[in-house]
C-alpha cells in the first residue's frame, strides 16, 4: 500500500484483512468455501480525522500498522493496486489488539 496514491478522507481508515487459520486445532483443513471472512485486519492508511459541531478537527486514534477488530459486515470492499481492502469509518472498529 505504500506505493499507492490513495488517501482516505475524514474519519475513514483502510484495512487489510488478516486471513484466518486454514486448519482446525485437530488438523482438519477448512476449504475456502466454508471459511468465514476474518474480522481482524491491519490498518494500512488513515484519514486526517472528522470534524465536530464547531468545525474543529478531531484526530483519529488509530495509526498505520495497528491490528484491529471490526464487525463482520463493516466497511466497503475495494480493490486497490490488485489488493483486496476495506474502507470503513473509525467508529466501525471495535478495538485495537495489544
Amino acid at each position: 500500500m505504500a506505493k499507492s496514491k490513495f488517501r482516505p478522507l475524514h474519519d475513514r481508515v483502510v484495512v487489510k484483512r488478516i486471513d484466518a487459520e486454514a486448519k482446525t486445532k485437530g488438523g482438519i483443513i477448512i476449504p475456502d468455501s466454508a471459511k468465514e471472512k476474518p474480522s481482524q485486519g491491519e490498518i494500512v492508511a488513515v484519514g486526517p480525522g472528522g470534524r465536530d459541531e464547531a468545525g474543529k478537527l478531531t484526530p483519529i486514534d488509530l495509526k498505520v500498522g495497528d491490528v484491529v477488530l471490526f464487525g463482520k459486515w463493516s466497511g466497503t470492499e475495494v480493490k486497490i493496486d490488485n489488493e483486496d481492502l476495506l474502507i470503513m469509518k473509525e467508529s466501525d472498529i471495535m478495538g485495537v489488539m495489544a
